[in-house]
């Protein structure tokens, strides 16, 4: 099979022959905050991140009512700040102050947790001042409407959404180049979603959604489940760039995806692991991140073009340990 078409995305290029293309999966790590979100911003650009990553969904179009309804624990701060944004419904907002904000719900969360227009362009203008390109993934078509607002560089289809034909479509309507993660599907699933998109200025990205820490009936961690052989499985299939987006917790996978020829690299990022939030323990620090883009970013060099040679590098080394180094000659080729 010949090597797949690159995909532009922005100023960089996705595939053979081009640096792994680095996505900081922010997600809902900014817990609501904007200040939060800058920090997550630098914190890519330090560690030398091609892009860093958002969500967008509408919260009634996504979750049900009885979802929604549903009690959780949220942490005050969360729900202050959000009151402040002024994100949440009027009733929520009387309800919560009059509980002390002990009496939260699974909507409270979902409605602090997603930006404002005035958040985001702020965040279009901070990456555009910081030098990194941004862009999310919308869960529904109002999001993607949302998003159209900033002209991206490309969407992001998350695993769950990858059975949404119509959503799928709608996003392809946009003509903008799309990266799709395929957790929770198998390659049938995936021939479909393929099929619905088309192949052109697309880039998979191998995903399990298990997260490793969670132990498996059969003991383990889960790295197995982590599968990275199926990066090239997927790049035989549909001849497209193939990456990697990561659920583990270390950096280890995302540097063997790399060495496996993996294409891109989605990590998700947080400031600190014990902050509070759903994502924040199975994202990596920005000092972890830093390294593997380091390891990343050297593996060119390490991995080398493949001819066997004698280097001159060698030779010092070869006249003080070889018995007979001056006897030794080529054989002749006939």
């Amino acid at each position: 099979m010949e090597k797949p078409q690159a995909v532009r995305i922005g100023n960089r290029h996705v595939g053979p022959g081009h640096p792994v293309f680095v996505i900081a999966e922010v997600g809902i790590n900014h817990n609501g905050n904007i200040g939060i979100a800058k920090e997550l911003i630098d914190a890519a650009v330090r560690a030398g991140c091609d892009a860093i990553k958002f969500q967008k969904r509408t919260v009634p179009v996504i979750y049900g009512e009885q979802e929604l309804a549903a009690p959780r624990e949220v942490h005050p701060q969360v729900l202050k700040e959000a009151i402040e944004r002024g994100v949440l419904p009027a009733d929520a907002v009387e309800r919560l102050t009059e509980s002390n904000f002990e009496n939260a719900t699974n909507g409270d969360l979902k409605y602090a947790l997603e930006l404002t227009e005035s958040e985001y362009r702020e965040i279009d203008r901070y990456c555009r001042e910081r030098g990194i390109m941004w862009f999310a993934s919308p869960w529904d078509e109002a999001s993607v409407d949302f998003l159209e607002k900033f002209n991206l560089p490309a969407y992001k289809i998350a695993s769950p959404s990858l059975t949404d034909d119509a959503l799928l479509r709608y996003i392809r309507s946009k003509r903008r180049p799309i990266i799709l993660s395929t957790g929770m599907a198998d390659l049938p699933m995936i021939r479909h979603a393929v099929e619905v998109l088309g192949t052109e200025d697309l880039v998979l990205l191998h995903c399990t959604s298990v997260y490793p820490t969670q132990k498996t009936e059969a003991g383990d961690h889960g790295l197995s489940l982590l599968n990275l052989r199926g990066i090239e499985a997927l790049r035989q299939e549909f001849g497209i760039p193939v990456g990697f987006s990561s659920h583990d917790t270390g950096i280890q996978p995302s540097y063997a995806s790399a060495v496996l020829g993996g294409a891109a690299i989605e990590k998700h990022l947080t400031l600190w692991r014990g902050m509070w939030g759903s994502d924040h323990a199975a994202s990596v620090e920005p000092g972890d991140l830093e390294r593997l883009i380091k390891m990343v970013r050297s593996l060119t060099l390490v991995l080398g073009d493949g001819d066997i040679k004698f280097y001159p590098e060698e030779v010092p080394t070869a006249k003080k340990l070889r018995r007979k180094w001056g006897a030794w000659k080529p054989p002749t080729v006939a």
